[in-house]
């Protein structure tokens, strides 16, 4: 009998005892490809040399100290490197514990920031529908995760709004192109701020890739750069949630890279510390931080662990490794491999539509009809056996349902580490085709 409250009270889980290379092994000894880094976590595996030593190190001297106090090296190096790779004048850096938090920090700083200012209407925000910002109560009201919100709707903010998400490939009209549709979607936000009125709206918050809920959509080209437009044109600010596509996940150190914008307040976790720590961060734009400094003087909000010192260390050597030329090159080649791979072995298989993503952050998803893109009935529980028979392979993957409208829809979310090499990626292929073959043949 256990007496740790997992997330399933039914759960008889493997205990894991150790890892190497992108492999977990449990007590029984049975190896596990992590093709899905837990949950986009474990981007340089589960033995890298360089961070372990770091944190060891770094518990030689201090583990933590409250910042209420005190700052430590480590936290201080992070943060100035962090502020130095971020894009624009992004450089200031809040460390937390985790992508929930961050998400938390940024919502309350977009707050205080108009406060600051004398903005005081400014508390509206909105964000859109099938995305996933984390489980605390705001980042879950912000989430347009609907099956994970239901039960708690009565502790939730009616300041929450949502448009749609960009999904080209499911809710694109006929005939129309990636860019128009894309501009369509974005223009859903100017007019989500018109009918609350631009002077009550305070931010805009969304995931460049879309990872959980969707299952690593990336938006069309030329969306954000909209978006970006409107947020400057009703002094909305804009948040971009990078807590599972950021950190090299998708290619690019911040994925809002790649839509060459520069967000006011970027969200960061998983890959910051890449499992070994439990760490995140919320950065923001220098006027934001002026707002705060020349004003109040004081940030209201904060956790116990904030900038943990050990964390701190485990997260630069994780930084040191993921942030070089050469690493995100490498993600970019064996994320093109992979893609190309699936698409080899998936791109005409009657039961998956579509395959997107970037990076080595890649979605498949998974329809009844392809013509028609309509999703298996939710009673079969693809995803749930998709997850379960791939793990009873030694294959990790993350399945979600709920893909379409939060009930139906099913997708398989991979993430592997960045480590990965061909053999990997052979493996990887193998199984998960065994496993989408068992999985069907059950319905």
């Amino acid at each position: 009998m256990t007496h740790l409250f997992h997330r399933q009270t039914s759960a008889d889980m493997p205990v894991a005892v150790s890892g190497h290379g992108p492999y977990i092994v449990d007590a029984a000894g049975k190896h596990y490809l992590d093709a899905c880094g837990g949950a986009a976590v474990s981007c340089l595996g589960h033995d890298h040399a360089a961070v372990k030593e770091a944190i060891k190190q770094q518990l030689d001297h201090i583990a933590w100290a409250h910042s209420g106090f005190f700052s430590s090296p480590p936290a201080e190096e992070l943060g100035r490197l962090l502020a130095n790779l971020a894009p624009g004048d992004i450089n200031h850096v809040y460390l937390l514990s985790g992508g929930s938090e961050a998400v938390e920090a940024a919502l309350k700083l977009a707050r205080q920031f108009h406060l600051e200012r004398g903005a005081t209407e400014k508390s509206e925000i909105i964000a859109r529908r099938q995305s996933y910002h984390g489980n605390t109560l705001g980042a879950l009201a912000a989430g347009g995760n609907i099956p994970r919100k239901q039960p708690f709707l009565p502790l939730m903010s009616a300041n929450m709004h949502h448009i749609g998400p960009c999904y080209y490939w499911r809710w694109a009209e006929a005939g129309e192109s990636e860019f128009d549709y894309g501009q369509r979607m974005a223009n859903e936000l100017a007019d989500k701020i018109q009918e609350l009125g631009p002077e009550n709206v305070a931010a805009f918050i969304a995931e460049p890739v879309v990872g959980a809920t969707l299952g690593a959509v990336p938006a069309v080209d030329g969306y954000f750069a909209r978006i970006r437009e409107i947020c400057d044109q009703n002094d909305v600010l804009l948040i971009l949630d990078e807590v599972m596509c950021g950190m090299g996940r998708t290619g690019y150190l911040f994925a809002s890279e790649y839509d060459r914008i520069t967000p006011d307040i970027v969200c960061i976790a998983k890959g910051l510390g890449a499992g070994y720590q439990p760490i995140g961060a919320m950065l923001c734009h220098q006027r934001i931080y002026a707002a705060i400094e020349q004003g109040s003087g004081f940030f209201q909000h904060g956790h116990t662990y904030l900038a943990h010192a050990a964390a701190a260390a485990g997260a630069l050597a994780v930084m040191t490794e993921i942030s070089s030329p050469a690493m995100l090159a490498q993600v970019h080649d064996t994320g093109q491999s992979l893609f190309n791979r699936l698409q080899e072995s998936f791109g005409q298989h009657p039961f998956i539509g579509d395959i997107r993503g970037r990076g080595l952050f890649w979605g498949l998803e998974f329809v009844a009809d392809r013509e028609t893109k309509a999703a298996f009935d939710p009673n079969h529980k693809l995803a749930k056996k998709l997850k379960q028979i791939a793990f009873d392979r030694g294959l990790m993957i993350y399945p979600m349902s709920g893909t379409v409208d939060g009930i139906e829809g099913d997708h398989v979310l991979l993430a592997p580490p960045y480590i990965f090499d061909d053999s990997h990626l052979d493996e990887l292929i193998d199984k998960l085709q065994l496993t989408v073959d068992d999985a069907v043949a059950q319905l």
